[in-house]
């Protein structure tokens, strides 16, 4: 079994994927039966998003100070770890966004597509499912759509619902909603196009965000499961994300 190891650029990182090495050996990625991240979340993200068109399986070992989506430190052996590990499928989301000059762009997310205010003004939004408009004017700081793997991170800041992994939905989800001032945010079908339309988009500025990837003055985002882009995340199999989603509903 051969490891390619990255880590973030925390001392406590850098000097775990040293001790790794010296012990499994570095891998080139390309070669390599599984790509370890070591740090938080956001090291994982980016490993996916580096390394997913290899199509190979990521088991992350947590030494950031979130690690949701990563396993815990052991001094257990890495290869029995992971020969006992479980394996979980994570659909991302793909996202067409198109600026003000029409320039489009193309990205994919694995936790959420988030659309952020870029001034001191309110966003404004029209929200259309399937080419319907549900929507004709939501004025808030933000809105974003989350996959079930993604519902307990920014989305559940900003008060989303937390999905099983299993559910097949995405949360949409407003970022400080002004008006309708009670509207939460609402669940969907995986199979349903969202496509959000940002109202006098040369006033108020816009900024769209797919995991770490940002492009800015966006006046159109259109949002879909992804169906081509499945990655392998493998979990220790007495910590299995559908655990942590589960636990996560009842923390206080």
């Amino acid at each position: 079994m051969k490891f390619h190891f990255i880590s973030s650029n925390t001392s406590e990182a850098i000097k775990a994927k040293e001790e790794y090495i010296k012990l499994y050996n570095q891998t080139d990625p390309n070669l390599a039966d599984i790509i370890i991240p070591i740090g938080g979340d956001g090291i994982l993200l980016k490993s996916l998003h580096d390394f997913n068109k290899l199509d190979k399986p990521f088991f992350g070992i947590n030494y950031g100070s979130v690690g949701f989506l990563m396993n815990s430190a052991s001094n257990n052996d890495l290869k029995a770890l992971i020969k006992n590990s479980k394996s979980t499928d994570l659909k991302p989301l793909k996202m067409t966004a198109i600026d003000e000059d029409n320039t489009s762009y193309d990205s994919i997310a694995y936790n959420e597509v988030s659309l952020m205010r870029q001034s001191h003004q309110a966003s404004k939004f029209q929200i259309k499912i399937n080419d319907t408009a549900r929507m004709n004017e939501l004025i808030c700081d933000g809105v974003l759509v989350s996959t079930s793997a993604g519902s307990t991170a920014y989305n559940l800041s900003a008060h989303g619902s937390i999905l099983p992994l299993d559910s097949k939905l995405l949360a949409l989800t407003p970022i400080s909603a002004f008006r309708p001032r009670r509207w939460r945010g609402a669940l969907l079908s995986e199979k349903n196009i969202i496509k959000i339309k940002v109202i006098n988009f040369k006033d108020r500025k816009v900024s769209v965000t797919a995991d770490n990837i940002e492009f800015r003055n966006i006046k159109e985002v259109t949002i879909k499961s992804s169906q081509d882009k499945n990655c392998k995340i493998l979990f220790d199999n007495n910590h299995s994300i559908e655990d942590k989603i589960l636990n996560e509903q009842f923390e206080y």
